[in-house]
């Protein structure tokens, strides 16, 4: 059954080539990989009321799952090289159906290290955005900014399809039921990656025998990817442009997945908000942000990516430094708040990808990869900071202000990036 629907997919007959079968398909992937992680801010007060453990160590636990998403990042590339994107993806929703599956049975602080801290950790570092941007540019050509804003725009979706209804279920049943729920949602998606999923186009027959103009022209080296991983790090790493494109990127993770990804709804709540009501900023958010990074990625194609860069900054920290004195008290304050950060979340994706692709040449993806680790290495920092500020303050006022501080500071390191025609890096 399986072989007959895969032989009858050949929509370049129809001029709908395979490409966006296969976009529709890593779109799926990473925004159940999303939905499952944006879980995590959900779980954090059922978890303190149902074991009894303080905030700064869950904060703890669920850095180390940023921390990891992050960090194998560069070498998810150099796995989807050897072994295929089809491969890769499998084998991280297996991690995210098991850690999640038995995160039902843990008892102790240990297992929810293990659980959420690691294996989530790794499952969903297997599909981060750095995979997207490699089968982006591995199987589109004229339309590559706009499927990379695409995939950007699924972390949004993941918020904006699962919270809203993740926190209903808390509301009604127990969390164990919604990582029932989860985790056959990491199954599922395991079968549709099983029957749909290409590594490259030449895997298709009619692609090769009739190729459309879509598909890019993407070659593989011969080299060993594990090497790639490292020589592109150490060839980086001499270049001032890597250092500001880190910098700024560990901040764009401490503000959003760090901060606001894990401790806004729990600071909505305290606010006296409900989980519910909190879920649904977050959801709203998402909204905006698949049109913001949709947009980021068509703009990406046509302006400088520095000044996007700038100006996506300094939104996101004003509103950040706008946020302490508007939740839980004004409405309006908090939906500004809301459509601003929403509309430049994900965002920064699109122009730092193109900026990696034009100052690092052939070596740009898994030199995003390690900018992507040093970016998740910010959600981790901001995370155990958020969450031990709390411990010792009982708010987020100091938190949030310093985020967005952070932010405008990033907004004009940005800008000390030379033009990519001015200064190519290769091997």
């Amino acid at each position: 059954m399986i072989r007959y629907i895969q032989t009858k997919l050949k929509f370049n007959k129809l001029n709908f080539h395979y490409s966006w079968v296969i976009m529709l398909v890593t779109f799926f992937t990473l925004l159940i990989s999303s939905g499952i992680r944006s879980t995590s801010g959900l779980l954090i007060i059922p978890f303190e009321q149902y074991f009894g453990w303080n905030r700064a160590f869950i904060s703890f636990a669920l850095a180390i799952n940023l921390a990891l998403y992050g960090l194998l990042g560069p070498f998810s590339v150099a796995l989807t090289n050897i072994y295929g994107a089809k491969r890769v993806m499998i084998i991280s929703l297996i991690l995210l159906f098991l850690g999640t599956y038995l995160s039902s049975w843990m008892q102790t602080p240990v297992h929810l290290t293990i659980l959420w801290g690691i294996i989530i950790g790794i499952g969903s570092g297997l599909t981060t955005q750095v995979l997207g941007s490699v089968i982006a540019h591995r199987w589109f050509s004229k339309h590559k900014g706009l499927v990379i804003g695409i995939f950007g725009a699924s972390g949004s979706a993941g918020q904006l399809v699962f919270l809203p209804l993740f926190a209903k279920l808390l509301e009604n049943h127990s969390w164990k039921f919604l990582i029932y729920i989860i985790s056959c949602a990491a199954l599922l998606t395991c079968i549709l990656i099983f029957i749909f999923m290409r590594d490259k186009p030449n895997n298709m027959e009619s692609l090769k025998q009739d190729p459309p103009k879509e598909v890019s022209n993407h070659v593989e080296t011969g080299d060993n990817p594990f090497k790639l991983v490292f020589h592109s790090l150490r060839t980086s790493i001499h270049s001032k442009e890597f250092w500001l494109l880190s910098i700024s990127f560990f901040v764009c993770g401490a503000s959003t997945n760090g901060l606001i990804g894990t401790h806004f709804i729990p600071a909505c709540m305290d606010c006296g908000s409900t989980e519910v009501y909190a879920a649904g900023l977050l959801s709203v958010m998402g909204i905006f942000d698949i049109f913001g990074t949709t947009l980021s990625g068509l703009l990406s194609d046509r302006f400088d990516n520095r000044w996007l860069l700038f100006w996506y900054y300094s939104l996101r920290g004003f509103s950040l430094i706008l946020l302490p004195f508007v939740i839980g008290s004004s409405h309006l304050g908090i939906d500004i708040f809301v459509i601003f950060y929403g509309l430049d979340w994900v965002a920064t994706v699109p122009p730092t990808v193109r900026l990696c692709n034009d100052i690092f040449k052939e070596n740009g993806n898994m030199v995003f990869g390690w900018i992507m680790a040093i970016h998740q290495l910010g959600s981790a920092v901001a995370t155990i900071y958020g969450g031990t500020l709390y411990t010792l303050t009982g708010n987020y006022i100091i938190t949030f202000i310093s985020g967005g501080l952070f932010c405008l500071l990033a907004s004009f390191i940005v800008l000390r990036l030379n033009s990519p025609q001015k200064k190519i890096i290769t091997t």
